[in-house]
């Protein structure tokens, strides 16, 4: 996913006077050396409150800047910039990272993120994204360039074998009975394969902010439970589930990244596993609730 966002930006970069990209010292820091877009990629150093300002004074100026590094370097440690500069200043800007919830998990808790779509969804006026493969990267970053509103499109190690359409809608993937498993972004493929056999139906969507809460109303109707699968912080999408199937009977569950810390670095698929985020885990998370 990464590496299409590069070669997306790079293209952005050389075909629209508007794009401008925001490093802090990480990431495709030479994106345009040597072309006429080199003084469009802004790298502020490892200063990342300072890093949300210059973009918003690059929107101020009418440009459409696209941000970029690691979640927490992003989201968390930046959360009043973004909230002022860009949001109290009702500024567009498109903030990419890296790292997910804890993909880069060898290099400790300072580069894990789970809570970064919880963070953002108290903000008003964002598109959170968190794309499963990368065609959906590409997509929803040509999309962003061409539009002057705040969204965050969160990149990740784990990708889906197929793409979908980035419309903001959820898509049914697999048809079933009982118990309908939403998978959000790049935990479909495990959903997939943890709902396999009767009993279970599946949909996806890679936008979970705003929530298709039409589309998921209408899918809904007719089973007993609704699963959420969400690869950032359980129960992030609690309350616009909640909202969309108000009234309607149908028991809610939830199963995403813990609270709990796990200590034991190692490598994404042993987080993955800690948290019950992996085919068996989810399984058994699902067998648990039903």
């Amino acid at each position: 996913m990464r590496a299409r966002f590069s070669t997306v930006m790079s293209d952005l970069l050389a075909t629209d006077d508007r794009a401008t990209l925001v490093l802090a010292d990480i990431g495709p820091l030479d994106l345009a050396a040597g072309t006429p877009a080199a003084d469009r990629v802004v790298n502020v150093g490892i200063r990342e409150q300072a890093m949300i300002g210059v973009a918003a004074g690059l929107s101020l100026a009418g440009l459409r800047p696209f941000v970029h590094t690691y979640a927490p370097f992003l989201v968390e440690r930046p959360f009043e910039q973004i909230k002022l500069d860009l949001s109290h200043q009702d500024l567009g800007a498109v903030l990419v990272s890296i790292g997910a919830s804890y993909d880069a998990a060898a290099e400790g808790r300072t580069h894990q993120c789970p809570g970064d779509i919880a963070l953002l969804s108290t903000l008003p006026g964002w598109r959170l994204h968190t794309p499963g493969h990368p065609d959906e990267v590409e997509t929803l970053v040509r999309a962003a360039g061409s539009s002057d509103d705040r969204q965050y499109i969160r990149l990740s190690t784990q990708e889906n074998r197929r793409a979908f359409p980035m419309d903001g809608r959820i898509h049914l993937v697999h048809a079933g009975t009982g118990t309908l498993v939403l998978a959000i972004g790049p935990l479909l493929d495990a959903a997939l394969e943890a709902a396999a056999g009767e009993g279970y139906a599946v949909a996806y969507t890679a936008t979970p902010v705003p929530l298709d809460r039409g589309g998921l109303r209408e899918l809904s109707a007719g089973f007993d439970r609704v699963v959420v699968v969400e690869p950032f912080l359980e129960g992030t999408t609690a309350a616009t589930v909640g909202a969309a199937l108000r009234g309607s009977g149908v028991l809610i569950e939830h199963v995403g990244v813990g609270v709990g810390e796990q200590r034991r670095y190692g490598a994404p698929a042993d987080h993955a596993r800690l948290h019950g985020l992996d085919a068996p885990g989810i399984r058994r998370r699902l067998d648990r609730l039903s």
